[in-house]
């Protein structure tokens, strides 16, 4: 399995660095090889009133993404709790997709590494020199995504996965960009465009 390990805030020592792997390689270990790469975001706050370490993990496994994201006061401590998060939703993932039995010679979709997507198309020199750095348009943050079609709970199992308040759809039905939320008081929502 590949590991990005990437701080923000710090500096990720060779400690940290095999503090993570070991933890993160027992939690995805035993998922059979379903996980192929997995993407650590680990970071302190910057305010000292405020003693929070995050740690963020997401990971690939066969074509669905899968987050998961712990704070706490302590780095270490943040990496448990997010590995213990991590099994847990590797394993409800593993659970509805293992019991569904498939045609024969029908297998999930491969999510491919970072090396197979840049191919042959490789970056030779500096990416920044002769550039000067600016800075994007503050509260702006843009994020492409592929958005295959799909029902309402696939949506659902997605928003699961991916350990946030919302998901965002295209609705297999009728076309339509729809948004998953989970309500307050339990349960989930659906907005959709009227008309």
């Amino acid at each position: 399995m590949k590991l990005l390990i990437h701080g923000r805030n710090l500096e990720v020592t060779p400690a940290i660095r095999d503090y993570t792997e070991d933890k993160l390689t027992r939690a995805i270990g035993h998922f059979d090889g379903m996980v192929k790469e997995a993407d650590v975001h680990l970071s302190v706050a910057r305010n000292p009133r405020v003693p929070q370490q995050t740690a963020e993990v997401t990971v690939f496994a066969n074509g669905t993404v899968i987050r998961a994201q712990e704070r706490s006061e302590n780095l270490y401590a943040s990496i448990d709790l997010v590995a213990g998060k991590l099994t847990r939703q590797l394993r409800r993932y593993k659970d509805r997709h293992g019991d569904h039995h498939h045609s024969a010679g029908h297998h999930a979709s491969q999510t491919p590494s970072l090396a197979e997507l840049a191919g042959e198309e490789a970056v030779h020199g500096s990416l920044v020199e002769g550039k000067e750095a600016t800075l994007p348009s503050r509260g702006v943050r843009r994020k492409y995504f592929a958005m295959p079609a799909m029902e309402l709970e696939q949506a659902l199992q997605q928003l699961e996965l991916i350990d946030h308040d919302f998901y965002f759809f295209r609705d297999a039905a009728s076309g339509e960009l729809q948004v998953a939320y989970r309500r307050n008081h339990g349960g989930y929502g659906v907005i959709q465009a009227k008309g």
